[in-house]
């Protein structure tokens, strides 16, 4: 954009131009209306024209000549009456006696055009010079000097502008005048001193005065001491302020005389009384801004001024900023700063002179700013060097002078970023204190340095400072302290070397050294600290919280400061320490459910079978915390199992799998203890009389005593219960607990025990009117309905005396058939036929029409063909289906035939439910179809002929949202790889990326599986290697002994793998944002951060031969250094 003053002088030259056009216009105008009138009535040959074209003929000619005129070179003819009709200053009376005019003294060209213009009246544009008008004007020729000066303003410009005025002003050319002045007064901050040179003083000082505002100041910038000087003596009576103007600058004559570099006019201007101490808008002398611009110049004039006058005082004054002053806060930084504090922020020779001359004017080094920095303070902030040497030889430097923050020189050394010797060793060279103290928190120079982690500073400084680094700051830390707190493990080191002890306390928190960088996780600093001489007393200290370092160490974060509790236990750390609870750190990590603390504790010998105050076992605190993990790690160890009942806590609380574990480790699931009326019972007892019904099926199936009753307790104690003689059946019965009656069943509960009135447990239930419980006894195959009970009653007669028709016609339908008679494992005879694969009672039993859809009653609910179906016996299974058996029918977990056919193996049966039309479809309970089972089992031949014999949906999910593919993945068969294949083979598109309810993929449980093969499979069929689960794993971070499969399987890539996409880094779990974008892994495909996917490599397997970018793995992998390693 052209600047705002460029544009205003040229419209202000274009207005010129439009005036000076009107004006030539106008007089144009009257000079064609006066040609008209005096040519209206002249003819061709008329007298003046004839005298005209005489007088002209004449020029140059001895034809009546009566006068000759002299030039330089030569003599011309000319006439006298010619002369005399042009000018009033050729009269008669001049030229009477004269026969030569002599114009020797003009330019022979300038005096012929001239004189041809006397005789002719024209003269040619080209000869219109200033020179000509100058002639004319001395010979009076009005109408040639007018035509000069319109000619000439046409003509004006910048460069001759100064000079026209001038000539006009000697002329009294005002029109010349007047045009030359306007085009002055727009152009008047572009004239220089040369363009004024050659017009007089006077002249000038005139102009000055109407064209500037600052005369003084306009004659200084124009270097003329001649203008200067009139206007010194124009206004003597008013100095020295006439002489101290400011101008719009805000600037004196002095100053303007000093930046043009003219020394004598500024000793004039001194002398006559300009301020040396003259401050500007700011509040800046004269010297403070001449050296805030690096003006050594002008600063060395004022220095050598104020000192020849006796002012060297001035030098010592300090900045004040004027605070009305507009921009005010950028110069606050200034206050109170000396002329040698503004030398410091200039690091050139120049300016060091200047330094030079301040201290040989005994400017005082050691003054301060309102910050209390002194000009050596701003030496090492502005890394003076030069100054900085200089400052150092005064001899009264106080190298030790403190800050308004308490800072020596030396801090400021120190501070430096980056850190620098050459202050510091200057100064301590030069005796300054090495660490010095700051009085309000006690701080030294070397705890400053330490907290803000300047260890290569620090470290330095220690090497002085050997009396003084045992010193507490206000709250009781050592420089130690400081030192363990922010993680410098070399300061530490040496602090260590140099003996400082490392049983000082803080006074707030009681905390030693160890304790700081326990907290912090420094694992190498505690080890230099283990290392030190005063071992025993480091690992026993407490802090105000009563924590030990071991103590302290067990609450970080395991995995962060598992390295720093293993130092401290092998230094010697009790393991077994109690805190003022009584609590040994094993009971503190589990009540914090901190399981890997617990069992890393455990792994380093703490006491398994320490009690808390309250009598509590770590096996009873892990129950009650949920720490499975923990729970098994001392069952492992052989933890004693028995005191406090550990597996009613666990089952109570519905921890099964704890209680699994501790089944498994031998824990007593009957645990008698006191019940009812102080009698003893087992847990079963407990539970059905609690109606836990999942305690008591655990209990069930984990092997309890299913049929022992209530009994007396100590001194025989209890009541009615201890006398009873009720079986857990019998109470099941009683309380209608029909699940677990089922589960008793199943695991061989006795359905004909007799409690203390003989009644069985049927009897029981009829009694109750439990009809569901009456029909699971009655489908008991071992159940006896003639027993009686002590009243003579057998079941069916006391569901009569009850009314209990239902459970009466209940065992009428059960004992009038002995073909549909049962055994104890609830099979007819023609399950049991079928089980063994006897044809012959098969098909007699058909033949007399037995219900070929009768099923096992057991929890299974079996049916005969899935019998069949699991026998292979494909003709068998066609002979059933041909007399009537149901084809789709499911057994308890909804399985279907083919399910069970699937299961077993037999590709022949599966082939021949085929064809008669089964349900290939059909899933169970779990949402599996055939296929799911088959591949689980990894049946190939069933797998192939579901996949080739029908068009089942082989992508269908079950209610885990797995489908076949995940359940081959997860079953880890040998043959898996096969199935995989056979897939692909008869489904090139399978959706081998889907995933299921927890987000896994094939892939990803292949890989948790450590099925080699299969994974190869499915990464060659296109598996995407960056897919995460739900938990965030990925087979990237999945904890393995090794990561040579993944490696294996990074190798074996031919082609780049899908790109996975993700929220989050997959790397690091960065959240992705506008700020943070997403890039993928050009090799496995994975979504990262910028920094997790930093390297570049070729892969050149891929065709990729420019680098592209690749994760850490993968560049480990591409350039063979992770290739087939151990992680």
């Amino acid at each position: 954009m052209e600047d705002p003053t460029e544009a205003q002088k040229w419209q202000q030259h274009l207005t010129l131009l439009r005036e000076q056009y009107v004006n030539l216009y106008n007089a144009n105008a009257e000079l064609q209306r006066e040609y008209a009138v005096a040519t209206a009535e002249k003819q061709e040959g008329g007298f003046v024209a004839r005298l005209l074209a005489t007088v002209a003929s004449l020029y140059c000619q001895h034809r009546y000549s009566d006068i000759n005129i002299k030039l330089i070179d030569q003599e011309i003819p000319a006439h006298k009456f010619v002369l005399s009709a042009r000018s009033d200053f050729f009269s008669d009376t001049a030229l009477v006696e004269k026969t030569v005019l002599d114009w020797s003294s003009l330019n022979s060209a300038v005096a012929l055009v001239l004189l041809k213009w006397i005789y002719t009246g024209k003269v040619s544009q080209e000869h219109l010079t200033l020179d000509l008008m100058k002639a004319a004007a001395g010979f009076q020729l009005s109408d040639l000097v007018d035509q000069c000066e319109r000619y000439l303003i046409g003509t004006v410009g910048l460069k001759n502008c100064v000079g026209l005025y001038s000539a006009a002003e000697e002329l009294g050319t005002l029109k010349l005048k007047e045009h030359c002045s306007s085009l002055i007064s727009a152009h008047w901050e572009d004239l220089t001193g040369e363009d004024f040179k050659e017009m007089p003083g006077s002249l000038l000082y005139k102009l000055l005065q109407t064209k500037s505002k600052y005369p003084l100041h306009a004659a200084v910038r124009l270097m003329r001491e001649d203008v200067v000087f009139l206007y010194l003596v124009e206004h003597n009576a008013e100095l020295p302020k006439a002489v101290n103007v400011v101008d719009y600058k805000g600037e004196i004559a002095l100053e303007v005389a000093l930046k043009t570099r003219q020394p004598s006019l500024a000793r004039t201007l001194v002398e006559h009384g300009a301020d040396l101490n003259a401050k500007d808008a700011r509040g800046l002398s004269l010297l403070h801004s001449a050296i805030l611009k690096g003006d050594s110049y002008s600063s060395e004039f004022i220095i050598e001024q104020l000192e020849n006058n006796g002012s060297v005082s001035k030098l010592c004054e300090a900045v004040k900023i004027n605070e009305s002053t507009k921009n005010a806060a950028d110069f606050k930084q200034l206050e109170g700063c000396t002329a040698l504090h503004l030398v410091a922020k200039h690091n050139t020779e120049n300016m060091l002179a200047v330094g030079t001359r301040l201290l040989q004017a005994g400017i005082d080094p050691n003054l301060q700013d309102h910050r209390g920095w002194t000009p050596l303070h701003s030496c090492i902030s502005e890394k003076n060097e030069m100054l900085f040497d200089l400052l150092l030889e005064a001899k009264n430097i106080d190298v030790d002078q403190i800050t308004n923050e308490d800072d020596t020189p030396l801090c400021f050394a120190m501070k430096m970023e980056p850190f620098n010797e050459y202050f510091a060793s200057k100064l301590l060279a030069k005796g300054a204190i090495p660490n010095p103290t700051y009085d309000v928190t006690g701080n030294t120079l070397l705890h400053i340095l330490t907290q803000e982690c300047k260890e290569e500073a620090a470290l330095f400084l220690v090497e002085y400072c050997n009396n003084n680094l045992t010193k507490t700051n206000n709250e009781g830390f050592t420089i130690l302290h400081e030192a363990c707190r922010v993680g410098l493990k070399n300061l530490t080191h040496a602090l260590l070397k140099n003996g400082l002890p490392t049983d000082v306390v803080t006074l707030s928190t009681g905390d030693a050294p160890i304790h700081f960088a326990i907290s912090n996780l420094y694992t190498d600093i505690v080890i230099e600290l283990l290392d030190a001489t005063n071992l025993d007393s480091q690992l026993t200290i407490k802090n105000n919280a009563n924590e030990t370092p071991l103590s302290l160490a067990i609450k970080t974060p395991f995995k962060k400061g598992k390295d720093i509790v293993l130092a401290l236990i092998k230094a010697g750390a009790d393991v077994n320490e109690r805190n003022d609870e009584g609590l040994t750190l094993l009971h503190q990590a589990i009540l914090k459910e901190d399981s890997a603390t617990a069992i890393f504790l455990l792994e380093n010998g703490a006491d398994m079978n320490a009690k808390t105050a309250n009598g509590e076992t770590p096996l009873q605190l892990c129950v009650h915390c949920r720490l499975g993990e923990v729970v098994e790690a001392l069952c492992r160890r052989g933890v004693d199992t028995s005191i406090g009942c550990p597996l009613w806590d666990a089952l109570d609380s519905d921890q099964e799998d704890t209680a699994s574990i501790l089944v498994k480790h031998g824990a007593d699931t009957d645990c008698w203890g006191p019940g009812p009326d102080g009698c003893q019972q087992t847990l079963l007892h407990r539970a059905i009389d609690d109606n836990k019904e999942d305690i008591a099926q655990f209990l069930i199936r984990s092997g309890c005593d299913l049929n022992a009753p209530r009994r007396s307790g100590p001194d025989g104690a209890g009541g009615d219960e201890a006398r009873d003689e009720c079986t857990p059946l019998h109470l099941c019965c009683q309380w209608g607990l029909e699940q677990v009656v089922q589960t008793l069943i199943e695991h061989g509960a006795d359905v004909n025990a007799r409690d203390a009135e003989g009644k069985t447990p049927v009897h029981v239930a009829i009694q109750n009117q439990h009809s569901q419980i009456i029909s699971l006894l009655l489908c008991h195959p071992n159940i006896d309905l003639n027993k009686r009970d002590k009243k003579g009653l057998s079941p069916f007669a006391t569901a009569l005396t009850v009314r209990n028709n239902k459970a009466a016609q209940a065992i009428l339908e059960r004992l009038p058939k002995a073909a549909e008679q049962y055994d104890n494992k609830g099979r007819n005879f023609l399950h049991t036929a079928i089980q063994k694969d006897d044809m012959e009672s098969i098909l007699f039993l058909l033949s007399i029409q037995v219900d070929v859809n009768s099923r096992i009653h057991d929890v299974t609910q079996t049916p005969p063909l899935h019998l069949a179906a699991v026998s292979g016996n494909e003709m068998l299974v066609r002979s059933l289906i041909l007399a009537g058996a149901r084809v789709n029918d499911t057994d308890a977990n909804r399985n279907t035939a083919l399910h069970v056919a699937a299961k077993a193996g037999h590709a022949a049966v599966v082939s021949a439910l085929l064809q008669n039309n089964i349900n290939f479809d059909a899933v169970n309970a779990d949402g599996d179809n055939a296929l799911h089972v088959a591949v689980r089992e990894g049946h190939v031949s069933v797998v192939r002929t579901l996949l080739t014999e029908c068009t089942l949906d082989a992508e269908a999910v079950n209610l885990k949202g797995r489908n076949p593919l995940h359940e081959l993945a997860r079953c880890a068969r040998d043959n898996a790889a096969t199935i995989c294949d056979l897939f692909l083979e008869c489904m090139s598109q399978y959706p081998v990326n889907n995933a299921d309810l927890d987000g896994n993929t094939p892939l990803l449980i292949a890989y948790m599986k450590g099925n080699g093969n299969l994974c190869r499979t499915l990464v060659k069929a296109g598996a995407c290697l960056g897919s995460m689960n739900k938990d965030g794993i990925t087979i990237f971070n999945y904890q393995v002994a090794t990561k040579q499969l993944l490696y294996r399987l990074l190798d074996s890539l031919t082609q780049e793998a899908p790109w996975s996409d993700k929220d989050c880094c997959l790397e690091c779990g960065t959240k992705f944002s506008l700020t943070m974008r997403k890039h993928h892994c050009r090799h496995c495909g994975r979504i990262l951060c910028s920094k997790c996917s930093g390297q570049d490599v070729p892969i050149l397997k891929f065709g990729l031969n420019k680098p592209v970018r690749v994760c850490n793995v993968c560049f480990d992998v591409l350039l063979g250094t992770g290739s087939l390693q151990p992680s």
